[in-house]
C-alpha cells in the first residue's frame, strides 16, 4: 500500500455543534488555533507529509472562511492540473433529514461520484476536530502489514464528551474484538477510543456506505463500523496514535489544548519542522515590543503590537496589547485589541475583538470566558 496510492477525505463539520461558541460563522474545520493555524491544517498537512495527492474536504454549511483558508491548495503543494485538493459540494441536508441520516454516511453517499472518479485504490478518512502530527506513512505499513480490512486510528486517554465516539477493546494483536460506543457521561476512565482516522479500500467504503443507506442505517459509528466487528467477516485493526495529540470536545478543552501549547515538548511534538503543519500564508511585518513590554511563556504571532504585559498566553496575527495593559492566560485571536491599562485573565477572544481601556475582565482556567467575533467590550 503505496501513499500516492491513497485518496484523503476530510469531514470539516463532524462535531461542529460541541463548540457551538466557534462554529456559528465558521466550520469547526476553520476554527483557529495555535497562533496560526486552522484545525483542517492538521488532518490535511498529515496527508500530504506522507504522500497522498488528492484530498476531498467534505462541507455542509458555513463554509466561507474554510474556502477562504483552503484557497487552491497551494500551501499544501495541492495546487495541480490533476488531482490536488478539492472542496466538495454540500450534500442534501433535507434529504438527509428525510431519510433520518446522520451528517457521516449521508455526506460519503452524496460524494460517492467522487470516490468512484478517483483511480486511488485505497481511502483514508479524518474529521477536523482534532489536533495531532504522526507519519500517515506508518498507518499505511501496519494496515499492509495486517492484511487488514479497515484499520482504525486510535488513542488511549480520557474519553472524550462526544457522542458516538467509539471504544475499542482490541486483543494483543491489535484486531478490534468489541466496539462500545461512548456517550459525553461514559466516565473518566482511560480508554483506547476511536480517533476517527479509517483506513481501507476505496471498493470496500462504496459497499458498506451503500449498504447503510439501502437498510435505512442511520450511524456509520454503529451501524457501519460497530456493526461490521460484530459481524466478524472483516479484519479490523487498532492503530495507536502515541504522543500529543488531542480530540476538541468543548471550549473548555480547546482552551486547555491551546495552553498546552506553551509547555515546548508538547509544541515541539506538534509543530515538528520534519513532518511541518502547513497552513495559509500571511505576509505580516515582524511583531512589534514597546520600550516598557514584558512578555513571558507565551506564543505570539508576527504583525503583533505589544507595548503591555502578555503571560502565559497565546496571540495569534494582528492583536494589539496597549501601554498599561495586561493579558494572562489567555487567547487572542487575530485582530483583538486591548486597550490600555486594561486587564485580562482567562479570556478567548474570536477575530477582532475590542476590549476598552481600563475595563477588567476575568475568567478562570477551568471556565474561560469567550467574546464572539467583531464586538466592543
Amino acid at each position: 500500500m503505496r501513499a500516492n496510492n491513497v485518496l484523503g477525505i476530510i469531514h470539516s463539520q463532524a462535531y461542529d455543534s460541541t463548540i457551538r461558541e466557534l462554529t456559528t460563522m465558521r466550520t469547526v474545520a476553520s476554527v483557529p488555533f495555535g497562533c496560526r493555524y486552522r484545525f483542517i491544517d492538521f488532518p490535511l498537512s498529515n496527508m500530504v507529509n506522507a504522500g497522498i495527492t488528492e484530498v476531498g474536504i467534505i462541507t455542509k454549511e458555513n463554509y466561507q472562511s474554510l474556502m477562504d483558508h483552503i484557497g487552491s491548495g497551494k500551501p499544501w503543494d495541492l495546487a495541480r492540473k490533476r488531482e490536488g485538493l478539492y472542496l466538495l459540494p454540500p450534500y442534501n441536508t433535507s434529504a438527509s433529514a428525510a431519510a433520518g441520516r446522520n451528517n457521516r454516511i449521508d455526506s460519503l453517499y452524496s460524494n460517492l461520484d467522487f470516490l468512484r472518479k478517483s483511480r486511488h485504490e485505497y481511502v483514508v478518512i479524518t474529521d477536523s476536530n482534532a489536533v495531532y502530527n504522526f507519519d500517515f506513512g506508518d498507518l499505511f505499513a501496519f494496515h499492509t502489514e495486517q492484511e487488514a480490512d479497515i484499520t482504525i486510528a486510535y488513542k488511549h486517554g480520557r474519553l472524550p464528551a462526544l457522542k458516538n465516539i467509539q471504544i475499542l477493546n482490541m486483543d494483543a494483536d491489535k484486531r478490534v474484538k468489541d466496539v462500545t460506543i461512548g456517550t459525553p457521561e461514559s466516565g473518566p476512565e482511560e480508554v483506547d477510543y476511536s480517533f476517527n482516522i479509517y483506513v481501507m479500500r476505496k471498493s470496500l467504503l462504496e459497499y458498506l456506505i451503500q449498504g447503510a443507506v439501502a437498510h435505512n442505517k442511520t450511524s456509520f459509528s454503529k451501524d457501519v463500523i460497530q456493526a461490521q466487528v460484530a459481524a466478524g467477516d472483516l479484519k479490523i485493526v487498532g492503530y495507536e496514535i502515541e504522543g500529543f495529540a488531542e480530540m476538541i470536545d468543548s471550549l473548555k478543552t480547546y482552551y486547555d489544548v491551546s495552553m498546552e501549547l506553551l509547555k515546548p515538548e508538547n509544541r515541539k511534538a506538534l509543530l515538528n519542522p520534519k513532518n511541518s503543519i502547513a497552513t495559509k500564508i500571511a505576509d505580516n511585518v515582524p511583531t512589534l515590543y514597546g520600550e516598557n513590554s514584558k512578555t513571558g511563556n507565551s506564543l505570539i504571532a508576527d504583525g503583533c503590537t505589544i507595548e503591555g504585559t502578555v503571560e502565559n498566553s497565546l496571540l495569534f496575527r494582528g492583536v494589539v496589547v496597549e501601554k498599561g495593559a495586561v493579558v494572562k492566560n489567555s487567547i487572542l485571536m487575530q485582530g483583538t485589541v486591548v486597550h490600555a491599562n486594561a486587564t485580562v485573565n482567562s479570556i478567548v477572544t474570536d477575530k477582532n475583538v475590542t476590549i476598552s481601556a481600563n475595563r477588567t475582565l476575568s475568567g478562570d482556567p477551568s471556565y474561560p470566558i469567550y467574546f464572539t467575533k467583531n464586538i466592543v467590550v
